[in-house]
């Protein structure tokens, strides 16, 4: 279903560096990788699953369309990287899913008379509390 090879040649890769504390190890090495993709240019990708990305993943893409995704959760570049890439292909996994449509079930006749029957002794009770009639 997915061509993650040809997924994967449309992606672009840059490394910086990552914030927070480390030390001097932080100051000199570009460990945090970020990666880019633009669902607009992807040749991967038809119209309608184009057009369902976009809509599933519009709050995480830019005005131009394009999916921004960092990491910086290990000192290693390549750990980053595969980290990175695991979550890219998770989120264009989940957003070209097409939810379940749910089919309304018919209401089992046993639940409807358990129902009504508590319904009346409820009435029952309460009527029983009034004082009775005199006529």
């Amino acid at each position: 279903m997915l061509n993650k090879d040809a997924l994967f040649q449309e992606l672009t890769f840059k490394a910086v560096r990552s914030s927070g504390a480390g030390g001097q190890h932080v100051n000199k090495v570009s460990s945090k990788v970020e990666l880019t993709f633009n669902v607009f240019e992807s040749s991967v990708f038809n119209e309608v699953l184009k057009v369902r990305l976009i809509n599933k993943l519009q709050n995480r893409l830019t005005k131009e369309g394009v999916l921004m995704l960092q990491c910086d959760e290990s000192r290693s570049q390549h750990k980053n990287k595969e980290l990175v890439i695991k979550r890219f292909f998770e989120l264009i996994k989940n957003g070209l899913l097409i939810p379940k449509r749910r089919i309304p079930t018919k209401i089992p006749r046993a639940v409807i008379k358990k129902r009504l029957k508590s319904k009346r002794n409820l009435s029952d009770k309460k009527a029983n509390r009034r004082k009775p009639d005199v006529d």
